[in-house]
Parts: C-alpha cells; sequence; structure tokens
C-alpha cells in the first residue's frame, strides 16, 4: 500500500533536533522526500545518516536569514520538483526570569528564531506550495497557557497562532492548510534543559516534577510528536486548517 505522503515534498527546519529528525524518519516512512534544514552540518549529516535514505537531504540554514530560508525553499522544490509540506519547527527557549528582569537581547533572540523565523518559512513556503499542501507550525503547550519566568519563549509561541490562524484564511482559497502544533514535555535534550533550568533540580529530579505535573504522567516521545505531524501533513486532515492541534499528555487540562 502507498505511505500516506508518497510522492510528496517536504521541507523540516530544526531538522537535526529530535523533533525534526522523528518527523523526517516518519515522512520517509510515508513516502515523502525531505530536505532537513539547521544550523550545525555535522548535526544534519549524522540526523541524515540515522535515517538512512536517498530521500532525505539536508541544507544548512539560520531561520533568522531571510535569504537562507528563501535557498532552503527553492532547494527543496529543486531537489523534488514541487513542495508539498513544509513543517516550521526550528526553535530557541531563552532564558527563565521574571518579566521584570528579563534580558531584552534574549527576548529579541527568541522571537528572531521562533517568530521570524517560522514567518520567513510561511512567506517563502506558501508561495511555492502546491495545491492541497500543508503548512505545520510548532509551537508548544505554553502557546496555549503559560508559567511564570518564561515570558519569550511564550510570548513567542502564542503570536506564531496568530500567525498560523492568518496565514490559514489567506491561503485557504488555494486549497493550502495551515495549522499549529503545541506539543506538551517531549523526551529529548531540548526539553530537559528547560526543566533543569525552571526547577534548579538533576535531570532526573526535573523530569520527575514535570511528569508530575502531566496528567498522563510521562514525556512525549518525539515519534509520538512526528505522528502529529504526519496527521496534519496527510490527506486525513484534509478538511483542518487554523487548528492549534494539542498533544501534551493533558497538561493544558
Amino acid at each position: 500500500m502507498p505511505g500516506r505522503l508518497e510522492g510528496k515534498g517536504a521541507l523540516i527546519t530544526g531538522g537535526a533536533g529530535s523533533i525534526g529528525v522523528a518527523t523526517a524518519r516518519a515522512f520517509v516512512a510515508e513516502g515523502a522526500r525531505v530536505l532537513i534544514a539547521d544550523l550545525d552540518e555535522a548535526a544534519l549529516a549524522q540526523a541524515a545518516a540515522s535515517i538512512g535514505s536517498e530521500a532525505v537531504v539536508w541544507k544548512v540554514t539560520d531561520v533568522t536569514s531571510e535569504e537562507q530560508v528563501a535557498a532552503a525553499v527553492d532547494a527543496t522544490v529543486a531537489q523534488f520538483g514541487k513542495l508539498d509540506i513544509a513543517f516550521a519547527n526550528a526553535g530557541v527557549f531563552g532564558a527563565v526570569s521574571p518579566v521584570a528582569e528579563y534580558p531584552v537581547d534574549v527576548f529579541q533572540r527568541v522571537l528572531a528564531v521562533n517568530v521570524v523565523g517560522s514567518m520567513l518559512v510561511a512567506k517563502y513556503a506558501l508561495r511555492m506550495m502546491v495545491a492541497g499542501g500543508s503548512l505545520i507550525i510548532n509551537s508548544s503547550v505554553v502557546g496555549l497557557t503559560s508559567a511564570p519566568g518564561i515570558a519569550a519563549y511564550a510570548t513567542s509561541k502564542h503570536a506564531l497562532v496568530g500567525l498560523m490562524r492568518t496565514a490559514a484564511k489567506e491561503v485557504a482559497g488555494q486549497g493550502i492548510r495551515v495549522n499549529s502544533l503545541h506539543p506538551g514535555p517531549t523526551d529529548n535534550e531540548f526539553q530537559h534543559r528547560i526543566e533543569m533550568e525552571e526547577t534548579g533540580a538533576s535531570l532526573d529530579e526535573s523530569s520527575r516534577i514535570f511528569d508530575s505535573l502531566i496528567p498522563l504522567a510521562r514525556h512525549a516521545d518525539p515519534s509520538e510528536v512526528a505522528a502529529a505531524v504526519v496527521f496534519l501533513a496527510s490527506d486525513e486532515s484534509s478538511f483542518m486548517t487554523g487548528h492549534t492541534l494539542t498533544l501534551d499528555g493533558g497538561l493544558s487540562i
């Protein structure tokens, strides 16, 4: 049986991270060809090697650079002949600090990567995307909620909902869908660094603290996040646009 993404061309930013790699692997398993983009050349090469498929290519890309994002989109189209799927997944966290003390330079950096970076992916991907295409923007559970000390991260992830809803209305007439994904704590290095910084506890203890806050009492596996991205990229969600899909183990209940 053909895969759910058979013959589709896809771009994933933040492609060397755990969610990016898991999503690329899932896309390939469903028949897509994928360009993964990230800042670190060595990490990209390692990510592609770990997937082990000729359907995966990579390109060093800084998502805060308009020229580099445009080049990544162009490279995807040149490699695969079209662009069906874009997953704006690159992101940074920032610092843990009260709003009254938050360092402005860190705040600006977080917005540059998370918000401007996603906007640039949307700007250039939507120009090239074919009818039936899907843009997925990776936000966070704190794009719907928040917590003390995470002003930059929460602000950036809330902003992505506005970006998503605006773009969804603009391109619906072209048969293109735009949705955002809102994962809760995920079992990866990115999340564990956040947890240790927020709690001041060890890796194991901070993980236990966060598990205790989640009704399902565990972190998500990156493959579970990837499965949700596949759903949003596939025809299974063909009548879904402008939607905030939460994948948080009940954290936002």
